[in-house]
């Protein structure tokens, strides 16, 4: 039902990120609007209805719901998100899909880490040589930035609040251990004791570290011949004494505690996506492209061995149809299961020995994306409800791929991404009215809350650039535990410096428990759960060096558990775009694109740097 013309929202909001609107609009209280001055009357609020049988998924859209009211603008600014991604990217195809519906544009993930690599699009900020950015809140392009509240719509009968706004390639890679042939040149490591490569020893990096301030381990430039477009950065996955990340041909690991590689696995062609997780023991599935040219598709899988530097299987993912898009997919993990997917299709594939598990699924629905880790969260795209999009979330077996619940999603709201598996945590867009949304389910399925806000959020959901596909994993900016969803407000710059607050919510309500302040201009954003704790990055300042510390599930103020040194702030605050790690006492920056200008100062680009104490 449309609104009449007095109803209709506003433009701006969750649109295409290349033409924002001006604003920086907020989750907002429905009787407070921003504009327009008089906001429409609020339907009544209908009852819940339980979760749809998983063995016969709804075919048929639901009852008519009421239209959501009025959406605010929402502007897509600089966050702490890669600057290749823009959350919001149109796809290109304007073609029918392929449940002969207008392909959605589904915006990407995975906090850098996970997603398919690939030329550099039109229009995608290059960094300059040596960095150039300041940090996950400064100098990236792409995040979206949370709307105002804009009325009630019913999903699954339930009704929450919007908040707007082929053959196996004979080409396979070789796992090489340290003693193998290396890439050209060895990565470049200053551990801050004056005897790193390229540095004197006046220019230690801890000849100004203070009492009290954590140790630089060590400093890392790149060591890989780039393409001219550079490279996105895969990973970093942590695996005992372990760093392992992914770049252009290379999987490498490199040793925690002094910055060294240990070993690098070639590949013939371009990695195009990993999985976000591992399993327990320390496995991954890597993809890489089944050719060197811009067409080729991202088909060969293989699995690694984090813990050795050891090459397992590879498949190569075969096209089912003309609709079948393969030169982007993404992979999750749950459990001992690793699925491919991309829109309209997807694979499953035991991680242990590669044995096929299960490939389409029953009924008209199909997964275009998954989250994995501790279950296995499927985003399906459903045959379109007249013009309109259809969507649905099912929790599905990790073996068998069988259907334990579905929430079907009101027609026109899609899937943005999974801020977390367990509790489950949904953010979901309108693209039509540009309404944002976030919503937690219980474990069968049903709603279980929707978050309430007049604040101004930006969680970091960047990654590559993807076309056809969607990156549910990897934000940051965000952390739940088994009641409460933590998120980080968007940066103040309304005094004289930026600011911002972490805000916990209740997930059996939906309503703000409490908020916590960062230090006097500074800002800190969760990285996960640390325990009972959340824990925190809180960025460096021209005169400061970042910190990572840890909020009670009482709130109160930060506690610092690792101070890094004032003295090199300067180099902490200089990485462009960054994906953040923490294990064992040590907090790891890695890059999460590579690019320079020409290939010297391609080798001088900084590409991870280490503390401890």
């Amino acid at each position: 039902m449309t609104q009449p013309p007095s109803q209709q929202p506003p433009q701006g909001g969750f649109g295409a990120p290349q033409d924002p609107p001006p604003g920086s609009p907020s989750w907002g209280d429905p009787q407070v609007p921003q504009q327009p001055a008089q906001p429409p009357q609020m339907p009544p609020v209908p009852p819940q209805a339980p979760p749809q049988a998983p063995q016969a998924p709804p075919q048929t859209p639901p009852a008519a719901a009421p239209q959501p009211g009025y959406g605010y603008p929402q502007a897509t600014q600089p966050g702490y998100g890669q600057p290749q991604q823009a959350p919001g990217q149109p796809g290109p195809y304007n073609q029918p899909g392929p449940y002969n519906q207008q392909p959605g544009p589904y915006g990407q993930p995975q906090g850098g880490y996970g997603y398919p690599t690939q030329p550099q699009y039109p229009g995608a900020p290059v960094p300059a040589p040596g960095g150039g950015g300041t940090g996950p809140f400064k100098g990236k392009t792409g995040v979206i930035i949370g709307a105002a509240l804009a009325g009630l719509l019913v999903i699954a009968g339930g009704t929450w609040l919007a908040i707007s706004g082929g053959d196996d390639d004979p080409k396979k890679p070789v796992a090489k251990g340290s003693t193998g042939p290396q890439p050209t040149g060895s990565a470049s490591v200053d551990q801050g004791d004056g005897s790193g490569d390229g540095r004197n020893a006046e220019d230690d990096l801890n000849a100004g570290r203070q009492p009290g301030e954590a140790k630089v381990l060590w400093l890392a430039k790149n060591d890989v011949d780039l393409p001219k477009n550079g490279s996105d950065v895969l990973g970093p996955w942590i695996v005992g004494d372990t760093l392992v990340k992914g770049m252009y041909k290379e999987l490498a690991g490199y040793s925690v505690a002094d910055g060294k590689k240990k070993w690098t696995i070639p590949y013939t062609a371009e990695l195009c996506a990993a999985s976000h997780q591992t399993t327990t023991d320390g496995k991954l599935v890597v993809a890489y492209k089944d050719g060197p040219t811009d067409k080729a598709d991202c088909t060969q899988l293989q699995m690694v061995d984090l813990n050795t530097g050891k090459a397992g299987w590879t498949k190569t993912l075969k096209q089912r149809g003309t609709w079948d898009f393969l030169s982007d997919i993404t992979l999750a993990i749950s459990g001992n299961t690793v699925t491919a997917s991309r829109t309209g299709n997807s694979d499953a594939f035991q991680v242990s020995d590669g044995k096929e598990l299960f490939g389409k699924l029953p009924g008209n629905c199909q997964p275009q994306a998954f989250a994995g880790g501790a279950k296995l969260i499927a985003a399906e795209t459903c045959p379109l409800v007249g013009d309109k999009s259809q969507e649905q979330v099912q929790e599905l077996d990790p073996a068998t791929g069988k259907a334990k619940w579905t929430y079907k999603l009101q027609p026109g709201w899609e899937v943005d991404k999974v801020y977390s598996v367990a509790p489950l945590v949904l953010s979901l867009r309108e693209r039509d009215t540009k309404k944002w949304g976030v919503v937690a389910l219980n474990a069968n399925g049903t709603v279980r809350s929707q978050l309430v806000s007049k604040d101004k959020f930006a969680p970091d959901c960047g990654g590559s650039f993807i076309v056809m596909g969607t990156n549910l994993e990897g934000c940051v900016g965000v952390a739940a535990d088994a009641n409460t969803f933590y998120i980080a407000t968007a940066p103040d710059s309304s005094g004289t410096a930026r600011t911002n607050e972490v805000i916990a919510f209740d997930l059996n309500t939906g309503k703000e428990k409490w908020r916590s302040a960062a230090p006097a201009e500074r800002t800190m954003i969760p990285l996960r759960m640390e325990g009972a704790n959340v824990l925190l990055y809180i960025e460096p300042s021209f005169d400061a060096g970042g910190a990572v510390a840890t909020l009670a599930p009482t709130g109160g103020k930060p506690n610092v558990i690792l101070q890094h040194p004032a003295s090199t702030s300067e180099i902490e605050n200089s990485f462009f775009s960054t994906t953040l790690r923490y294990a064992d006492g040590r907090f790891f920056i890695t890059s999460s694109r590579v690019s320079a200008s020409n290939d010297s100062a391609e080798k001088e680009t900084k590409t991870m740097m280490a503390f401890g104490k």
